[in-house]
């Protein structure tokens, strides 16, 4: 995570003062050290897929205590379908809590870390979307920590404004680029058509933005992590092969 997304919060309860890090059973998504899905992360907020779209109403920006300039709008993806965030985020990014992207050189893969998932409605994907953002705000940070999100059914969600850093890779946020797929892939397989929008999301942004392959990683190439999961690492390493769809980009 960045400088500001690492700043620890303090609850105050009962006049004594609690550091959130201390508190167990939080959903965290792929953020642990150890193997997710295997009892370090606690219990997910339960997956609903009678949960209908979420609304399209999205809490105004609440600027800090002083005024500041946003930062200049990276362009869109060449991809396209991906679907805006007012479509699912219930409240709005916190730009003065994390720092700006200034330019983009990386590109980080994760899974999502929680129990395997395989809703492949909108609205089961946008109520695990926003049970991640709130996990994550939860915390601290500016914002969900990914920049985008890809469901089962291949749909690509925007994330985290592509304008500020994000808080996914400890260490290593600054200009990377991340991207979850929802699921746990210690525990189940990604989809085709997860995989297919994963692979067409990183070539458009390694030709859009000049990426090198090189600078195309998993989460755990990174850091002490088993995400994204081993069923993904693997797709991730195939697709880099010789041969495979992102070395012919």
């Amino acid at each position: 995570m960045n400088r500001r997304d690492a700043v620890k919060l303090v609850i105050r309860t009962g006049g004594a003062a609690l550091g959130i890090s201390a508190m167990t059973g939080a959903l965290s998504g792929c953020a642990s050290s150890r193997r997710p899905g295997l009892g370090t992360i606690g219990d997910p907020i339960p997956d609903d897929p009678s949960v209908a779209r979420a609304p399209t109403r999205v809490e105004p920006w609440v600027g800090p205590p002083t005024t500041t300039t946003p930062p200049a709008p990276l362009p869109s993806p060449s991809i396209s379908g991906v679907i805006s965030r007012s479509h699912w985020a219930r409240g709005a990014p916190r730009p003065w809590l994390a720092d700006p992207m200034n330019g983009i050189r990386h590109i980080t893969v994760h899974h999502d870390g929680m129990s395997p998932f395989t809703n492949s409605t909108w609205g089961g994907a946008a109520h695990r979307i926003e049970a991640i953002r709130n996990a994550h705000t939860g915390k601290g940070w500016a914002d969900i920590g990914y920049h985008y999100v890809i469901d089962p059914g291949g749909r690509i969600w925007q994330a985290r404004p592509l304008e500020l850093q994000g808080a996914h890779v400890k260490s290593a946020n600054p200009h990377n680029l991340g991207i979850c797929v929802l699921g746990n892939f210690e525990r189940q397989r990604p989809t085709n058509a997860a995989v297919q929008s994963l692979e067409n999301l990183i070539a458009s942004e390694m030709r859009r933005l000049r990426v090198p392959l090189s600078e195309v990683r998993t989460h755990q190439e990174l850091a002490a992590t088993a995400c994204p999961g081993r069923a993904l690492q693997a797709r991730m390493n195939s697709t880099r092969s010789s041969g495979g769809r992102l070395r012919r980009v």
